[in-house]
């Protein structure tokens, strides 16, 4: 088995040299949107795919519709933020079961374990890495803001950048 030596960043490409064999690997910055979850409240996208991840921005608890925090409290809410966050995912072409790393922002850690009977309905097996922190306030006057970081799965058919490419050096 060949073992990596070395990892380089340069121009949008991956470079692994290993031994006599060089893999490359495009990475391609693309926004990504859908009907299907609020839209950005300011200068930034809903979420950014790099090929091979995707980089949500923060979802709040929003009906996409009315663009209005859900009424319900935290609980609502973080179901809201979730859901939302699914349909970000999936426009990335992802899901919640490829989330790697999630961020929750709670206005008051004392709504901590709602916010948790939540969340354990939308990450029930293989649960992502976490982090939950408790900020002085969110848009809106929410209760819940939350991220991820997410991978996108490989597809066999899929020979473009989403495959390692090995040529001799």
């Amino acid at each position: 088995m060949l073992s990596c030596y070395n990892n380089f960043i340069k121009n949008q490409l991956i470079i692994i040299a290993k031994e006599n064999q060089v893999c490359v690997s495009c990475l391609k910055k693309k926004p990504i949107s859908t009907d299907k979850a609020p839209k950005a409240i300011g200068p930034y996208s809903a979420a950014v795919s790099t090929d091979q991840m995707v980089f949500t921005s923060g979802q709040l608890g929003m009906d996409p519709a009315s663009g209005a925090l859900v009424k319900g409290g935290i609980q609502a809410q973080t179901r809201q933020a979730l859901t939302n966050l699914k349909f970000v995912l999936e426009a990335g072409d992802t899901n919640l079961d490829n989330v790697v790393k999630v961020t929750v922002f709670l206005q008051d850690m004392g709504e901590f374990s709602l916010m948790n009977e939540v969340y354990a309905e939308f990450f029930k097996k293989d649960c992502p890495a976490r982090s939950a922190v408790q900020v002085a306030a969110l848009p809106k006057n929410a209760a819940v803001e939350i991220e991820a970081i997410a991978i996108i799965p490989y597809k066999d058919a899929d020979y473009d950048c989403h495959q390692e490419k090995w040529a001799e050096n």
